[in-house]
């Protein structure tokens, strides 16, 4: 524990002396997100750290979400405590396979998912979040046709919800969510037979289609908070649940375990510890860094993305 706080000082002095800001996903481990300045979505975070007075973001998430920030904030430094943090929807979809697509189809419209590389997004005609991905579908002409990239079970809910006809998804999956089977959920309601179900859009269709509620984290988040229910069975990363029970400590959260190891956690995220957050901000490694043609071209479908007016 003395070790533990003896890190948590070296972090916070050196955020001083760096005019550093401190973001963390969801989905990171509760002391983390502890002493983060910003605790949020991907996209979230990004924006929040355009508003900050400093130098060096430090994105405890994985990289494409460092990315991301980079991208918003191209004269910052941007660090992450593993370089390693990656993730299974961006390892699914080279952007050597979607510039194919294009050199085949250049007049369909390319939706990218936030999740994927900054190369990628540069390729893309038009950015979403699982928060507006509904939206943003929706506001593109109904002869389009669209490729919606590259979670599959995000695709096929996005598709169900706006009724397109035109519509081709990418097949890639989050290998957390994806293992969300509708046979553990149906499980957990029949254990808990009192508790509501809230399921992020990623999870598999078997899994959405007993959900009471389908958001985003932060979504799923403030669902459950504001909703007078006082269970809720909860099919995403258990890392929610240091928010959840933050913010409703009188409620109960029953987290969902995938097929493969009966967890909730995703690998990718967890890599990152309180130890290297301080030497990446000790060392100011590692760095993302980007070219200014991808920082460039990939702006262009994020900031259409932002200018798309959100239903909820």
């Amino acid at each position: 524990m003395l070790g533990t706080q003896s890190i948590t000082d070296e972090i916070l002095d050196l955020r001083r002396q760096r005019r550093a800001v401190l973001l963390a996903h969801h989905y990171q481990e509760a002391e983390i997100q502890e002493i983060a300045d910003v605790v949020g979505d991907s996209l979230e975070l990004s924006r929040k750290a355009r508003d900050f007075e400093g130098d060096v973001i430090a994105f405890c998430g994985v990289w494409f979400m460092a990315e991301t920030a980079k991208i918003l904030n191209p004269e910052r430094i941007v660090v992450v405590p593993d370089a390693e943090a990656g993730c299974s929807l961006v390892d699914c979809c080279p952007v050597e396979q979607v510039q194919a697509y294009k050199r085949r189809y250049p007049d369909h419209v390319i939706v990218s998912y936030i999740n994927t590389s900054a190369a990628v997004k540069a390729e893309s005609d038009i950015l979403c979040t699982s928060r507006n991905a509904v939206d943003i579908v929706n506001s593109i002409p109904a002869d389009k046709t669209i490729l919606f990239l590259p979670d599959r079970n995000l695709g096929r809910y996005v598709q169900r919800q706006t009724g397109r006809e035109n519509f081709k998804i990418w097949q890639g999956a989050c290998i957390v969510h994806a293992t969300f089977s509708g046979r553990r959920v149906a499980a957990m309601k029949s254990e808990h037979p009192n508790a509501l179900v809230a399921a992020h859009p990623e999870s598999a269709q078997d899994a959405l289609l007993q959900a009471d509620y389908v958001g985003s984290t932060s979504a799923i988040i403030n669902w459950c908070v504001k909703h007078p229910g006082e269970e809720f069975v909860i099919v995403t990363e258990n890392g929610v649940n240091y928010s959840l029970t933050k913010m409703a400590p009188e409620k109960k959260f029953y987290f969902v375990n995938n097929e493969q190891c009966n967890c909730s956690e995703c690998p990718h995220m967890r890599r990152n510890s309180l130890e290297k957050l301080r030497d990446c901000l000790l060392n100011l490694e590692p760095r993302v860094e980007l070219s200014e043609d991808v920082m460039k071209r990939s702006l262009v479908p994020l900031d259409r993305m932002l200018a798309v007016k959100v239903s909820k």
